[in-house]
C-alpha cells in the first residue's frame, strides 16, 4: 500500500514498536525539513501546531489540547500511535483511577472510552495533554518536545473489572482495529480481602528491567510500588544542570513499562535521579508532566510524588526522601518541613482509621542498608525514623541501593527482634522491618560481606558500614541488624491477609522467580 505523507510504512510498523516507531517519524520529518532550522524536535513542529498556545510547560498549569492553527505542519492523527500506558490510583482507589499515556507528536482532542465489557466502551472522558520541552543541552542532545495525556476517571464503582482504550480525533479506540490495544483494570474492593502487591527501585531501561515488569506481571498484583529512580534519563543523580540527560530515554522507559503499568497501577514516588533540574519547579517539572499521582499530599504542584492511598486493610505513604537526605542535598528542605509535619499527621489519621490494620511507607533513599555504595542516609533516620516508630508503621520500603538487604525489627535505630529467613515480626512487639528492594533492573552495586538468603544463609554478628552525616560526611559505625544481603535483580511481592489476626506474607524474588527471602509481619489480634 501507499505510505502516507508522514505515516510509517504498514510493513515496517508491524514489525516495529511504538518507540521505534516514534523514532522513525522523527527522522522522517527531520529529513522533510519541517524543523525549523533544525533546533526542535518533530514533537514541537507537531505540537506548535496542533497545540497552538494551549501546550502548558512543565510545571504550569496543563490545559487540552485545541485545533491545530492554519498552515502549521500536521502529521496525519490516524498515523499517531498511543504507547506508554500506566495507570495510577486517584486519592480514592475504589472509586478513581487516573490512565496516562504518550504520544510521538500532538494531536487533537484526546479522551479515553471505558466501560464493563471490551465491546462496549461507551463512557468518554476527555484527557488534558501536558506538553513537556527540554532545551537542546549540546550538541549531540537536541531539543526534545514530549507530550503526555492524562484522563481523571471517577465515579467508577469499587471492586469491578473495567476496560478501556485510549486515542484521539483520528484514532477511535473503539474501532474494531483497536481492539488488540484495549486495556484493562480493577478498581479496590469496598471491603478488605485478600490481595497482593508488588515493590521496587531503580529500574531504568535494560533486559534486566524488562525482565522483572514480566516477573511482576506474573503475580497479578493489585497495585505496585516504585520507590524512586525510575528510568535514569539523569544519569549523574545529583539534581543539577551539570548532570548528565537524555530526555529521549523517558521514551523506551513508557515504552518498557506498559506492559505490567497499562493494567496494574504504577505507584511511584521520587529518587535522587528524578531530580530532573531543567523544569521547574525543583527539577519536578518533568514528573508532574509524566505523572498524575493521587494529589493528596502536603503540596501536590510542588511535592507530586508525595501522597497516601488506602487499599483494602492497608494505608500507604509515599515520601520524597530527597527532601530530607544528607548524602544528595540538591532538594534538602525544599518543602520547608511540610512534608514531615504531614507525615505525622497522615500516620496519625491512618492508625486510627477503622479497617486499617498495615501501614507501609515507601521511599527512595534508605534508612539502614549496608551497601558500598551508598549505605545508610542519616537525614532520614533523623527526620522520619521516629515518627514510624511513634505509629507502628509496620513495613518501610527503600530502593537507592541496587541489592536486595533486609533488616530485623528495629526500634528506635536498634535491632529488637532477630528476624531470620522465615521469619515473623509484630511492629507493636518487636519493631518495624525496613526493605531495600533496589534491585530493579540497574546496574548492581556490592555488599562489603558476602550475601547471606534463603538457602545460603551465612549470619554475621555486625556488619562494617557508614551512614551519612548532615555534613555530607560517612560516619563509620557497625550495624547488627543487616539480616539478609541477596546482590541480584529482584522485586518484593506482599500477600495481604486481613481477618482476626492480620498478616503481611514479604517475598523477595530473583529474576529468575527463586525465592530469596520470605517472612511475615503480624498485627495484636482484635478484641
Amino acid at each position: 500500500m501507499d505510505t502516507p505523507r508522514f505515516g510509517v510504512p504498514e510493513r515496517l510498523a508491524q514489525r516495529m514498536t511504538m518507540a521505534e516507531q516514534h523514532e522513525y517519524l522523527r527522522a522522517r520529518l527531520s529529513r522533510r525539513r519541517v524543523l525549523r532550522g533544525g533546533a526542535a524536535t518533530a514533537g514541537t513542529a507537531a505540537g506548535a501546531g496542533l497545540l497552538g498556545g494551549a501546550a502548558c510547560a512543565a510545571g504550569a498549569k496543563p490545559a487540552p489540547a485545541t485545533s491545530p492553527k492554519p498552515g502549521a505542519a500536521t502529521v496525519d492523527g490516524t498515523l499517531v500511535a498511543p504507547f506508554g500506558r500506566h495507570l495510577a490510583f486517584g486519592a480514592d482507589p475504589r472509586t478513581q483511577m487516573r490512565i496516562s499515556w504518550q504520544v510521538p507528536f500532538a494531536v487533537r482532542t484526546p479522551y479515553v472510552r471505558i466501560g464493563t465489557s471490551p465491546l462496549d466502551l461507551t463512557r468518554r472522558v476527555e484527557a488534558e495533554v501536558r506538553h513537556l520541552h527540554t532545551p537542546s543541552l549540546s550538541d549531540e542532545l537536541p531539543a526534545v518536545d514530549q507530550f503526555y495525556l492524562h484522563a481523571a476517571v471517577d465515579g467508577l464503582r469499587p471492586g469491578v473489572t473495567y476496560y478501556y482504550g485510549v486515542g484521539h480525533a483520528d484514532r477511535d479506540p473503539a474501532e474494531p482495529r483497536h481492539f488488540a490495544s484495549v486495556g484493562t483494570f480493577r478498581t479496590a474492593p469496598d471491603r478488605p480481602g485478600k490481595f497482593v502487591f508488588t515493590a521496587f527501585g531503580d529500574q531504568g531501561v535494560s533486559y534486566d528491567a524488562l525482565a522483572n515488569d514480566q516477573l511482576i506481571l506474573g503475580q497479578n498484583p493489585s497495585f505496585h510500588l516504585h520507590a524512586g529512580d525510575l528510568c535514569y534519563a539523569d544519569t549523574t543523580g545529583h539534581g543539577k544542570k551539570s548532570d548528565l540527560y537524555d530526555a529521549r530515554v523517558w521514551d523506551s522507559f513508557l515504552a518498557q513499562t506498559d506492559s505490567v503499568a497499562a493494567s496494574v497501577p504504577w505507584m511511584v514516588t521520587t529518587g535522587n535521579h528524578d531530580m530532573e533540574a531543567w523544569y521547574s519547579p525543583d527539577g519536578y517539572g518533568g514528573q508532574l508532566a509524566r505523572w498524575s499521582l493521587p494529589g493528596n499530599g502536603p503540596d501536590p504542584r510542588k511535592a507530586p510524588g508525595v501522597y497516601s492511598f488506602v487499599y483494602g486493610n492497608v494505608g500507604v505513604l509515599a515520601l520524597d526522601a530527597n527532601d530530607v537526605s544528607y548524602e544528595m542535598p540538591a532538594n534538602k528542605g525544599y518543602t520547608d518541613g511540610a512534608q514531615t509535619r504531614w507525615l505525622n499527621r497522615e500516620l496519625g489519621r491512618l492508625r486510627n482509621r477503622p479497617g486499617i490494620d498495615f501501614l507501609v511507607v515507601f521511599f527512595h533513599h534508605c534508612a539502614y542498608s549496608t551497601t558500598s555504595a551508598h549505605a545508610s542516609d542519616g537525614g532520614v533516620r533523623d527526620a522520619w525514623v521516629p515518627l514510624f516508630d511513634k505509629h507502628q508503621v509496620d513495613l518501610v520500603v527503600n530502593g537507592h541501593n541496587h541489592v536486595y538487604e533486609r533488616t530485623d525489627a528495629l526500634r528506635g535505630g536498634k535491632a529488637a527482634r532477630r528476624v531470620p529467613v522465615g521469619g515473623s515480626a509484630d511492629a507493636v512487639r518487636d519493631g518495624i522491618v525496613y526493605v531495600t528492594a533496589g534491585g530493579a533492573g540497574a546496574k548492581l552495586y556490592e555488599f562489603p560481606v558476602p550475601d547471606s538468603y534463603e538457602g545460603h544463609v551465612k549470619d554475621l554478628d555486625e556488619v562494617k558500614t557508614y551512614h551519612w552525616t548532615e555534613d555530607g560526611e560517612k560516619n563509620r559505625d557497625g550495624a547488627d541488624w543487616s539480616r539478609v544481603r541477596y546482590t541480584g535483580f529482584s522485586f518484593l511481592a506482599v500477600e495481604v491477609e486481613p481477618g482476626p489476626r492480620p498478616r503481611l506474607t514479604v517475598t523477595a524474588l530473583a529474576e529468575s522467580g527463586e525465592r530469596v527471602d520470605r517472612f511475615e509481619v503480624t498485627r495484636p489480634r482484635r478484641q
